[in-house]
């Protein structure tokens, strides 16, 4: 039975769990090709994970085992959009599965928003992820427009930024903020441990970032945090954590488990002396948590340098309403973190209200109708949320769709494996597979060792590039 050929735009964990869950299956044959805009796969996991958290990061071996199966193949460094349109991939293949996640990020929609020093979490995280994006090659500025996505900051500003930032204010209260906060505070020798590129940890060797400021809008019992995460705050050397006094009184009943968890942490630390209060020289950075606050605007000349906040209460509607002015707190740097938000790709559906690809089950829904051998998962298809194994159970219910459809003959196995390869070769497109990736792999690997670590990320295309053995293009 000849297979059926699909492809998955985007590497991350929401692909290349869809790959995995079409490979495990027995019924029907398939091949798999697995695209993605840049050299190397794993997404997220690779940049936007922190690198203090090698566990997490470790995830990547395992998806690498799937990439590595002889029925997935891996199309590195070929950008759906500019080097083939998507009516041009679905020409080559059975089915397209759209697993391109959320790019962009949310505003605050307030003023000040766009003052320097004003940055989205998702640019800062790419930056110390070490993400090509925002770390262009010195001698090609323009290597990005081949990409789909331009960050507002690249590596220069970021790390102006940060260099000069004593005081900063993370808005979120999720793991993302938690991330950034972690970074931006954490010990020296702590971050060089880590697979950070030396550029990065070059740059934050010169931090002067005494305070971070964190703004929950709303209350500490509606945190997204995970505890494991919070918890760690706890564990940095020489830091304290300053929290604005709240209700510790709360119903059990009415907060999950994780809440009543991350409000015990929270609990035990606003108890806690702080180290002037114990008489000691003070610890010399902290991390000040302000419940029921959000900004109304960032105040600046050219560079943001305070924010004016609100304090926040339900109402009897159960709506956030404001509650009075709050503290205007200092901030050298403001670093959104509300959540990100799908983009558009062009020639695929797309749901501006929601940043989303419209969806039943993950088929693709065209003009009304099913669009036929057309199916999403990850966040492009549900939404930012969730952890990273959400996106397995996503990935087969999008597969289980796309079996179906099979089973009820609404798909056919029409083409072979080699017709993208020979669609791409076609216009001088060579991309990168997974024998390219192990050269990067190894090269990182022996970077790091050289440096008395792990591995060393490599930040730049043309590094990355140089290491697979592979020619640039233009």
């Amino acid at each position: 039975m000849r297979p059926y050929v699909v492809a998955i735009i985007g590497s991350g964990p929401s692909g290349i769990y869809a790959a995995e869950a079409l490979c495990q299956q027995t019924d029907v044959p398939v091949s798999v090709a697995v695209l993605d805009r840049l050299p190397v796969p794993f997404g997220l996991v690779r940049y936007g994970v922190a690198p203090d958290h090698p566990s997490i990061r470790s995830i990547r071996n395992v998806l690498e085992r799937t990439l590595s199966r002889p029925e997935v193949r891996f199309y590195g460094d070929v950008t759906v959009g500019r080097d083939l349109t998507v009516e041009e991939l679905r020409g080559a293949v059975d089915a397209v599965i759209y697993a391109y996640g959320a790019a962009s990020d949310r505003r605050l929609g307030i003023p000040g928003e766009d003052l320097e020093g004003s940055i989205a979490a998702a640019e800062l995280v790419a930056w110390y992820c070490g993400h090509p994006d925002v770390h262009p090659d010195l001698d090609r500025p323009d290597a990005g427009d081949r990409d789909q996505v331009t960050p507002a900051i690249d590596a220069a500003a970021a790390t102006r930024l940060v260099g000069s930032t004593r005081s900063a204010v993370v808005v979120g209260v999720g793991n993302v903020a938690l991330d950034v906060v972690r970074i931006l505070i954490r010990p020296t020798a702590d971050l060089a441990r880590t697979d950070m590129a030396e550029e990065v940890l070059t740059a934050l060797q010169g931090r002067s970032v005494t305070d971070v400021h964190v703004l929950g809008r709303r209350g500490p019992a509606h945190t997204s945090f995970t505890t494991k995460e919070l918890r760690e705050l706890g564990d940095l050397d020489g830091v304290d954590i300053v929290i604005d006094p709240f209700d510790h009184d709360l119903d059990p009943a009415t907060v999950g488990k994780v809440a009543l968890r991350n409000l015990g942490v929270l609990s035990t630390w606003s108890a806690r002396e702080s180290s002037a209060e114990r008489g000691s020289r003070g610890a010399g950075r902290r991390i000040h948590f302000h419940f029921w606050t959000r900004p109304t605007a960032l105040v600046g000349d050219g560079r943001v340098h305070s924010v004016i906040t609100e304090r926040t209460k339900i109402d009897s509607g159960g709506a956030l309403v404001g509650d009075g002015p709050g503290p205007e707190l200092p901030a050298d740097l403001v670093v959104r973190s509300v959540g990100y938000r799908g983009t558009a790709l062009p020639g695929v559906p797309y749901d501006e209200e929601k940043a989303r690809v419209p969806h039943a089950e993950g088929r693709v829904i065209r003009d009304g109708s099913f669009a036929t051998g057309e199916y999403v998962t990850g966040w492009i298809k549900r939404g930012p949320t969730g952890v990273i194994g959400t996106n397995k159970s996503d990935a087969v219910e999008t597969v289980t769709s796309l079996l179906s459809d099979i089973a009820d003959g609404e798909l056919s196995a029409g083409h072979d494996s080699d017709e993208l390869g020979r669609l791409l070769a076609g216009r001088g497109i060579t991309p990168l597979n997974m024998g390219d990736w192990r050269r990067i792999d190894a090269a990182e690997i022996a970077r790091g060792q050289s440096q008395g670590r792990d591995r060393a990320t490599l930040a730049h295309r043309s590094a990355l590039l140089a290491a697979a053995e592979h020619e640039e293009r233009p």
